[in-house]
């Protein structure tokens, strides 16, 4: 090998320096200036199979263009690299098909752990997960008796403080749009919107709530429509902040006056509810708490294979601004009181 020539060692000796084992300092100052001056570098492939590492990290998130996942991507990339991994990103879409196609590609020995965060959690999906040879943290709610690692948002709880808001504003007439049903978030926030209406003592009608088709600014716009339609609220909770977007949009292009006519409330307490005009009341549910949890657990589970598995659940608070309190200051205020609430009617990612 010419590095070994040029830097008047043994193969052997460059193969411990450039695999990271412990050498004499003598001989790793060597190896590493003939590296340099040679300009060589190791090949990732072969090393990873001598070693059996790839220092590569697996994230799998439903839509890489959702701000939530955009923050969630950006915090585990930081854990990650302070542990010595790269991160390396996929959008698999709300298909768990797709996610399980995913699992046994990277069981083949493309990265040595998964943070995967599914819209939709099936008995299939269960059955890879468990079976995987990859280390795996799920961001997200997992079925009772499974024992993976996971952090989850209480979403539920969330949706309890938005109607409890709301009602102290006097609404009485709470829409909800939601994402698809048969999602693990629309079930949690569906199961909330439900149960806060119950304990305020507020009617519920059908014509208040709407399903869109996704998670999107585009499918909320349509929900928007198909709501205002068919009822005419005094206030909206969303399912997420995109869908808060695109409400606020059908709303003031229908010329109502956002709050003074409907108050408005998103979820995930992303960046956009702070760029609107007005900005957009959200409750925040902690997607870079919660990124930066699973990394971490991630990383502790690569070191200590057997450790006891950590289920985590990150409590929501309410980041209250413009688009629900009238005459409320520019400046957005933060309820930040944490929810307790696990019997709210479920968890979601």
């Amino acid at each position: 090998m010419l590095v070994a020539e040029r830097a008047g060692v043994s193969i052997a000796s460059v193969s411990r320096v450039l695999n990271g084992l412990p050498a004499s300092t003598s001989v790793t100052e060597r190896v590493q200036q003939a590296a340099a001056e040679l300009g060589y570098v190791p090949d990732a492939t072969a090393r990873s199979l001598k070693v059996g590492k790839t220092e590569q990290i697996a994230l799998a998130v439903a839509d890489v263009g959702n701000p939530v996942y955009v923050a969630m991507m950006h915090e585990v990339s930081r854990v990650v690299a302070d542990a010595g991994y790269r991160l390396v990103v996929s959008s698999t879409g709300s298909d768990p098909d797709d996610q399980i196609t995913l699992l046994t590609s990277l069981n083949r020995g493309f990265a040595d752990g998964l943070i995967l965060s599914p819209l939709r959690v099936t008995e299939a999906l269960i059955d890879h997960l468990r079976a995987s040879r990859l280390p795996i943290v799920v961001i997200g709610s997992l079925p009772a008796g499974v024992d993976l690692d996971s952090v989850r948002a209480d979403s539920a709880a969330g949706m309890g403080l938005a109607i409890k808001h709301l009602a102290k504003q006097g609404r009485q007439r709470i829409a909800f749009i939601n994402g698809p049903v048969d999602t693990v978030p629309g079930a949690a926030r569906l199961s909330g919107y439900t149960l806060a209406m119950a304990k305020r003592g507020i009617a519920m009608h059908g014509d208040l709530q709407v399903n869109a088709d996704d998670f999107t600014f585009k499918a909320g716009l349509v929900a928007t429509e198909a709501l205002l339609d068919q009822a005419t609220p005094d206030a909206i909770v969303c399912a997420n902040d995109l869908l808060a977007v695109a409400a606020l949009k059908v709303l003031t292009r229908r010329g109502f006056s956002v709050p003074n006519d409907v108050a408005l409330v998103g979820m995930d307490d992303t960046d956009i509810a702070e760029l609107t005009t007005p900005s957009i009341t959200s409750v925040n549910l902690g997607s870079v708490k919660r990124a930066r949890t699973a990394a971490k657990l991630l990383i502790r589970r690569l070191n200590e294979p057997d450790a006891p598995v950590k289920q985590v659940v990150i409590e929501p608070k309410l980041t209250i601004r413009e688009s629900s309190m009238i005459g409320a200051a520019a400046t957005p205020a933060t309820d930040s009181r944490s929810v307790v609430s696990h019997s709210s009617g479920g968890d979601d990612a």
